[in-house]
């Protein structure tokens, strides 16, 4: 269970993940490069060469998640966290999926985080305590 300060700290956490990770997604630029330093990883299973429309849906994803990472760095709200996980459980079953049928092993890698990010995400909030909503000083005075 989690306090409030250490969830908004776990939403923003997996938001700079996010960014770190997908942040080549977004031009084809970085990630022609990346898909190339992936190649010559040599992994198992396949990673085929990307052809215009297929850059075009990594730049579309790349682009939004970075767009999404940034708004839960700037603020992150409980609500994003829960969404996010949300989004995190979705990528894991794609990315299950792809696994299953012949997609290269680097996104065992990938899986596992969105796994772990997406479970440190549902798990629950410990709502305040009322002691912390008490008035104090001046406030206390004028009730």
């Amino acid at each position: 269970m989690w306090t409030s300060t250490q969830y908004r700290h776990v939403v923003r956490g997996s938001a700079w993940y996010d960014l770190i990770v997908t942040a080549a997604f977004a031009t084809p630029w970085s990630f022609a490069l990346v898909h190339g330093l992936l190649s010559a990883l040599d992994l198992p299973g396949e990673l085929p060469a990307f052809q215009p429309v297929h850059m075009l849906m990594a730049n579309l994803l790349g682009s939004v998640v970075c767009v999404w990472a940034v708004l839960r760095i700037r603020d992150p709200q409980a609500v994003y966290g829960r969404y996010d996980a949300v989004a995190r459980f979705l990528f894991a079953a794609w990315q299950g999926y792809a696994l299953a049928r012949g997609a290269s092993s680097i996104l065992i890698v990938f899986l596992v985080f969105e796994l772990a990010w997406g479970i440190a995400q549902v798990l629950p909030v410990r709502a305040p305590s009322l002691a912390s909503h008490a008035p104090t000083g001046d406030a206390r005075r004028s009730l």
